[in-house]
């Protein structure tokens, strides 16, 4: 059984090791890709729920994106107040313990576990939907068996250690980043020249859905479709629970930590 773990997940760590800290350290962009990859896995699966909750009313989608917009910022600013707070890592764990008391520090902790798992299962759900709906319909009985394996191989990935993790996903993070760029620039250049008319057209869907709706419904409607995409915002806690992993960073030669933040 030694040689199997050596095989698939490595030998272990040396922890009196001296070197260790370089051995596993990380160059910056590598560190963006490994915090970075949560927050746009979030963002393929949240906005798809919300735009599905909106039902026949697509026109309110603009509305639905400015409120995520502003959660962002808020999220953000409260984000950067606990930076200011706890430079050697804040998350929920700490901050809770530390601000509040230690019995809800133990709750948010296991808000965390709970989120981290929900997070991971959603994410490959998610991940094998799209694959699937572009294969034939003769396809779908093995999408359980792919989501079950992917969870597995991620699994196996992280056991290897964070550097080894990272480096694999290094080029789907950047596809994933060109492909979404493009994908957003082209989609605005060509419309560009019909702006007006889909201002127009977004004003009288509006218009109709408050007709059908009534002012209470329309905001039901939003507030329902808002929070059915809530899990676009899991992932950006990742910043401030790892921000000692970059205070670290001068130290060695531009070189992140791989040790794991306090939750």
């Amino acid at each position: 059984m030694r040689w199997l773990k050596s095989l698939f997940i490595g030998r272990a760590r040396n922890l009196s090791d001296e070197r260790l800290f370089h051995k596993i350290s990380l160059a910056a962009v590598l560190a963006w890709v490994g915090l970075g990859a949560d927050g746009l896995s979030s963002s393929c699966y949240g906005p798809e729920e919300t735009f599905k909750a909106l039902g026949a009313h697509a026109a309110l989608a603009p509305f639905i994106a400015l409120a995520c917009m502003a959660t962002i910022a808020i999220i953000c600013a409260s984000y950067s107040q606990i930076i200011e707070l706890f430079p050697t890592g804040g998350g929920g764990y700490l901050v809770a313990s530390k601000l509040l008391s230690p019995t809800l520090g133990l709750v948010s902790g296991c808000a965390l576990l709970v989120d981290y798992v929900l997070t991971i299962a959603i994410s490959i759900a998610s991940g094998a939907d799209a694959l699937f709906s572009l294969l034939p319909p003769v396809w779908l009985p093995w999408k359980l068996p792919f989501a079950l394996a992917g969870t597995a191989l991620l699994t196996l990935l992280y056991l290897c250690g964070v550097k080894e993790s990272v480096l694999l996903w290094v080029p789907v993070f950047f596809v994933f980043i060109g492909t979404h760029g493009f994908g957003i620039l082209y989609a605005v250049m060509t419309h560009l020249g019909v702006l007006p008319q889909i201002a127009a057209n977004t004003a009288n869907d509006v218009g109709a859905a408050h007709a059908q709706l009534g002012w209470l419904g329309l905001f039901l409607l939003l507030l329902r479709a808002y929070s059915m995409g809530a899990g676009t915002y899991t992932g950006s806690r990742e910043e401030v629970s790892a921000c000692r992993v970059f205070q670290r960073a001068t130290r060695v030669h531009q070189g992140i930590s791989a040790w794991p933040a306090p939750a």
